[in-house]
């Protein structure tokens, strides 16, 4: 008597892609770390949850990009879409000094649909709180940077960090899931509302 196949109890997320290309216009030579940050019933299963560009100098044409076309290659396994995965970027440059300090954060969630995607992310840099500081952080050629820039996808205590908006990181993003139809949720274009980020599973409907 044959066996029925058991219901599936995870979904796999996999996602490749690339950090694309920059514009800082203030700055040259740059380059980017990323990471993911994701809730607890979430797991990587293959490839890579952190990495490290290459230094990268703006082209001479009107453009004035910083191109890294970057690869970003992994996959995901869970039981809840709460957490969806979000990838945090940190680029970095040297300083008037020759110091390598923080030229912006930022992160953006995994596209929720399968597909190909495009996404281009605003970067800000934390800001000192006085004017002392501000002498200071310039007189030492230090400026203020997050000790963990996963802080930058978690929200809690950023509403108290003083900001400063600062160049755009553009990422693609071409995006698979399995079984996720099989557990109840619907991940189709037409399913899905303009995400507002807060916190993921609101935006995932099941039937």
């Amino acid at each position: 008597m044959a066996v029925a196949a058991a219901n599936p109890t995870v979904f796999l997320l996999m996602v490749s892609g690339q950090i694309e290309s920059a514009q800082f216009p203030q700055y040259d030579d740059l380059y980017c770390k990323y990471c993911f940050v994701y809730g607890q019933d979430w797991a990587p299963t293959t490839g890579l949850e952190e990495g490290i560009s290459q230094i990268t100098s703006k082209n001479r044409g009107s453009q004035q990009d910083l191109v890294w076309n970057f690869p970003i290659d992994i996959t995901f396994k869970s039981t809840n879409p709460f957490g969806w995965p979000q990838i945090v970027l940190s680029v970095y440059g040297p300083d008037s000094f020759g110091n390598d300090v923080v030229r912006g954060y930022g992160a953006v969630h995994i596209p929720f649909t399968p597909g190909s995607h495009k996404r281009t992310i605003p970067m800000f840099v934390p800001e000192s709180t006085s004017k002392l500081q501000k002498f200071t952080s310039w007189l030492m050629g230090r400026q203020p940077e997050f000790t963990d820039p996963k802080v930058v996808a978690q929200g809690e205590g950023r509403e108290v960090t003083r900001v400063r908006s600062q160049g755009f990181v553009t990422l693609s993003f071409n995006v698979v899931t399995k079984e996720m139809k099989k557990l109840g949720y619907d991940v189709s274009p037409a399913g899905m509302p303009s995400p507002s980020l807060a916190s993921m599973g609101d935006g995932l409907h099941r039937y």
